[in-house]
């Protein structure tokens, strides 16, 4: 385990469509930056769970940071959000060969939770769309349709693909399995994306390997937007990645981009976190000699205008 296990995280307290729950945090590095914002629009019921968590593994201090969007329930996105990343960076590989880790975690957290589950939450599933910041390092992990979007050198680039059962290669891999796809682009007729954790009744088409993409963090990359598909279904990227760069705050962008994927008339939860990479001078103010070392809790910025908790898991 890392020297802090410390998320900052939402519990799908009851909130108002207009005031989304938000907060964000800095890494004691002064290399990134990063707030969050969720709302259930319009929806009654609440499904979207997201992770922001600074840890240390190895002396290095990693960010990790995911969306989780349930379908059939609240209880396999909650799931995945509190053991995913507690499954990753104990991987014995995580430093040596992080790819590997991440297939392992996402594959081995989908199995505990298919093994947990009774027999009334046997249809609940979830996306997740991860990013890992591991020193110059940026790697996006991708099961479903939540997506993860970058800017780099003012350019909108998605680095995730949508898992949707009528693309191509999944139509294949799904009818190679036994399965089918119905026309309406569902998987047997009942689940519209082609990847998720959970979905037991589907589990030997619909499978939780991730797609992973590796980013360099370098001084052409300026932004991470981590959202579900409520924010994706009223955004492109290059229109979510335009409103970023209007606010320097990435908290205040992600409110901004939730609060206006309601008014566009998002018919689904929506919650999205923003990374912001901060160049040299924005940094400067953290000593070098601290670089390599975890920040106390004290340290981190934790601002919010509804209801979220600190959680400090010791389950591992």
């Amino acid at each position: 385990m890392g020297y802090l296990d410390e998320a900052l995280s939402y519990s799908n307290p009851s909130q108002s469509v207009e005031t989304p729950s938000s907060g964000g945090g800095l890494s004691q590095n002064g290399k990134f930056s990063y707030g969050y914002a969720s709302s259930a629009g319009k929806r009654s019921s609440m499904e979207d769970f997201f992770e922001t968590r600074i840890d240390g593994v190895d002396g290095e201090i990693v960010g990790l940071f995911g969306v989780f969007d349930g379908h059939g329930g609240a209880r396999a996105a909650e799931y995945v959000k509190r053991h995913l990343f507690s499954n990753l960076i104990t991987h014995p590989k995580f430093i040596s060969d992080t790819k590997s880790a991440i297939t392992d975690a996402y594959n081995h957290t989908d199995s505990e939770l298919l093994k947990s589950e009774d027999s009334h939450n046997r249809d609940a599933g979830s996306t997740a769309s991860t990013a890992i910041l591991l020193g110059d390092r940026l790697l996006v992990a991708n099961v479903g349709d939540s997506r993860a979007v970058i800017s780099r050198a003012g350019n909108a680039i998605a680095v995730s693909r949508d898992h949707k059962p009528d693309q191509s290669d999944e139509r294949e891999r799904i009818e190679n399995a036994g399965g089918f796809v119905m026309w309406a682009g569902k998987v047997g007729g009942v689940l519209a994306v082609s990847r998720a954790f959970g979905d037991r009744l589907l589990k030997q088409y619909v499978v939780a390997d991730p797609e992973i993409r590796e980013e360099k963090i370098d001084d052409s990359l300026e932004f991470l937007i981590l959202a579900s598909d409520g924010l994706w279904d009223v955004f492109s990227n290059e229109e979510a990645v335009a409103m970023v760069k209007e606010v320097e705050d990435p908290e205040d962008s992600a409110k901004k981009l939730v609060a206006e994927a309601i008014k566009r008339g998002s018919k689904d939860n929506i919650t999205c976190v923003i990374v912001r990479f901060l160049d040299t001078a924005s940094s400067s103010h953290v000593s070098s000699s601290s670089s390599n070392k975890m920040p106390p809790l004290g340290d981190l910025k934790i601002s919010s205008n509804e209801t979220k908790q600190v959680q400090i898991d010791a389950e591992n």
